[in-house]
């Protein structure tokens, strides 16, 4: 590893993305060597053609993890492990025939969601967050809302309570921002879900947990629960970041200013500008190389371990010309990632169904929200991984419940 490597935290990673990945392309080219908590080196694929390669190509940069050369450097305790793992048996992990396998169980589990009992639950859930609000004239629209809105639908969907949501929120939060909670958040989600997935198993219901535990294709319940883990996480953060990131567009941006007051048109627009421009997901870990190779000018070595710098590449000027043409409604940016790990379709079109309703229901339900703090004062969540904001102070005119109104 080059001794010019960045470190992969710090607050301008939060505060100037855009900048700080255009710094690193000008120094060190489309793959950046970087260093993650403890001094691990590994190399951050910020080029587009780069990271289509890297993901295109499961054979020479793999998703196996047993293949990085620094495990011996790795202590038990390393906050980064829930992020990268090692022998987990889930479908991040799993590779070949046998990922394909996963995926098609997934995707099977996720596709028998009803679209229309879909939005009803999002919608009702959006109802039952706001009428807890909508009285107070003020809010902090991600702590009440962005951040509890996907995990309630999801878990709905999944088989758990309300009740059981709200503790899932927690520890989702703990293992994705890395810290010195990251194992704990990541042992409780596991608990919850083997819980889960032990009742479904003497009492199956039409959810997707139950789904699941049909499947023939002889997965262990471990597996199974692995699997739950990370659709969870992958469904939830990204999904409240999204909604956080857009809203925080819309009452920013005045090209969006008429949405706020009835429009609708824009609101597409300004989700997927999001997903070019503030990706939910900023860096995903990750690839192994298999073999020593050559990438963007980089020497890789076998076990090396590559991030996927998903935002890096959605704003690689190679492609990013001129960005009135690639945002819109292009979809060709890497928020989804790319490849046979790509998130699969179901699950993006059942988070773009959670983010769009929650949005709306925002614009419906509070009339002339705006931000109760200076724009230059929101501050984001200290995470390598995502891109969301700590809060979103509003104030609005109080309105009354709809459970009140329907009394």
């Amino acid at each position: 590893m080059t001794p010019d490597a960045v470190a992969l935290s710090g607050p301008r990673f939060q505060t100037e993305p855009a900048s700080l990945y255009r710094e690193m392309r000008k120094e060190h080219g489309a793959v950046a060597p970087v260093l993650l908590d403890g001094g691990v080196p590994a190399w951050l694929v910020l080029g587009y053609r780069e990271l289509h390669q890297v993901t295109n190509d499961a054979a020479l940069f793999s998703r196996d993890s047993d293949l990085w050369n620094q495990w011996d450097n790795i202590p038990e305790d390393w906050p980064m492990l829930p992020m990268i793992g090692r022998r987990q048996p889930s479908i991040l992990y799993t590779v070949g025939e046998r990922h394909r396998q996963r995926a098609a169980m997934l995707s099977h589990a996720l596709e028998r969601v009803d679209p229309s009992d879909l939005r009803k639950c999002a919608e009702n859930h959006a109802d039952q967050l706001l009428d807890a609000i909508c009285a107070d004239g003020t809010a902090d629209l991600i702590a009440d809302y962005a951040m509890l809105l996907p995990v309630r639908v999801l878990a709905h969907l999944y088989g758990f309570t309300d009740d059981e949501a709200s503790g899932l929120v927690a520890a989702l939060n703990d293992m994705i921002d890395g810290r010195e909670r990251a194992i704990t958040g990541q042992s409780h989600l596991a608990t919850s879900m083997a819980q889960l997935l032990a009742d479904r198993r003497v009492r199956p219901a039409d959810d997707v947990t139950s789904r699941m535990t049909t499947d023939t294709s002889g997965f262990s319940d471990e597996e199974i629960v692995q699997d739950l883990m990370v659709m969870l996480a992958a469904g939830h953060q990204p999904t409240a970041n999204w909604i956080g990131n857009s809203l925080h567009l819309m009452l920013t941006d005045e090209r969006f200013a008429a949405s706020l007051f009835g429009g609708r048109d824009s609101v597409g627009a300004a989700m997927n500008e999001v997903l070019w421009e503030d990706s939910p997901t900023q860096n995903v870990a990750g690839r192994w190389a298999t073999r020593d190779t050559q990438l963007g000018s980089r020497h890789i070595r076998s076990g090396d371990l590559l991030l996927l710098g998903l935002q890096g590449a959605n704003s690689d000027p190679h492609v990013r010309t001129d960005s009135s043409v690639l945002t819109g409604g292009n979809n060709a940016h890497f928020s989804f990632g790319h490849g046979e790990h790509r998130c699969p379709f179901p699950a993006q079109e059942i988070a773009e169904v959670i983010a769009r309703t929650g949005i709306e229901a925002v614009l419906d339900r509070l009339p002339d929200i705006d931000l109760a703090v200076p724009a230059a004062f929101l501050t984001r969540r200290p995470s390598p991984w995502l891109r969301g904001l700590t809060e979103l102070p509003v104030r609005f005119t109080p309105t009354r419940g709809l459970s009140i109104g329907r009394r």
